[in-house]
């Protein structure tokens, strides 16, 4: 079941059934354009509903346009007095490279070191899925993370590592079946090497 957004109060814009249904329609005439210029016949058994099932996957997979992960971090910011890491790993992801339009999915690796506040630890992961549905590049994901976190929590440092496989590489292109792409970006302590190394040591374990 797919999530509404009168379901979730962290959608920028309130969902208008009618514009949902339009919008749906005109992607699902578009697909079955696709479908007859590679030549496939979308009236056969097989890709009937084809069309409308492709257009809610990619309504359900960009849905991250209309929501705000700021105000995901806020809506659970508490005042503590803790100055030292604190680590989310191997959030599992998946998004849609915007190049190809096909996958990439991996794990999100976070640390931020609070400077008076933290959030629930639910709400990092909600961050990842929110930027991650959206049309991407993995370098972009990974400092759109990073600076949320900055903004929302104003925390001593931050640091963000994705650890990815893309299907563009796997699929099509160099077709490399086992490589797997590392980005990462800091900001505050984590500029220190030693406090970068403790953050990997401590997420390799």
């Amino acid at each position: 079941m797919t999530e509404s957004h009168h379901d979730n109060p962290y959608f920028t814009q309130s969902e208008d059934p009618s514009r949902v249904q339009q919008t749906e329609q005109e992607i699902a005439a578009h697909v079955r354009g696709i479908l007859e210029l590679i030549e496939e016949d979308p009236d056969r058994e097989g890709l009937q509903n084809t069309p409308v099932r492709v257009a809610k996957a990619w309504r359900f997979l960009t849905q991250g346009y209309h929501q705000d992960p700021a105000a995901v971090l806020l809506s659970a910011k508490f005042e503590v007095d803790y100055r030292h890491m604190v680590i989310v790993k191997d959030i599992g992801f998946y998004s849609m490279c915007e190049h190809h339009m096909l996958p990439f999915f991996g794990k999100v690796h976070i640390a931020y070191i609070p400077n008076g506040y933290v959030t629930g630890l639910s709400k990092l992961p909600r961050v990842v899925d929110i930027f991650s549905r959206r049309l991407q590049v993995q370098e972009r994901l990974t400092t759109q993370i990073k600076d949320c976190i900055q903004e929302a929590l104003d925390p001593l440092g931050v640091m963000v590592v994705i650890e990815a496989q893309h299907m563009c590489m796997q699929m099509r292109g160099v077709q490399k079946q086992n490589s797997i792409t590392t980005t990462s970006a800091f900001t505050g302590v984590f500029k220190k090497e030693s406090t970068r190394e403790e953050f990997m040591n401590l997420i390799q374990r």
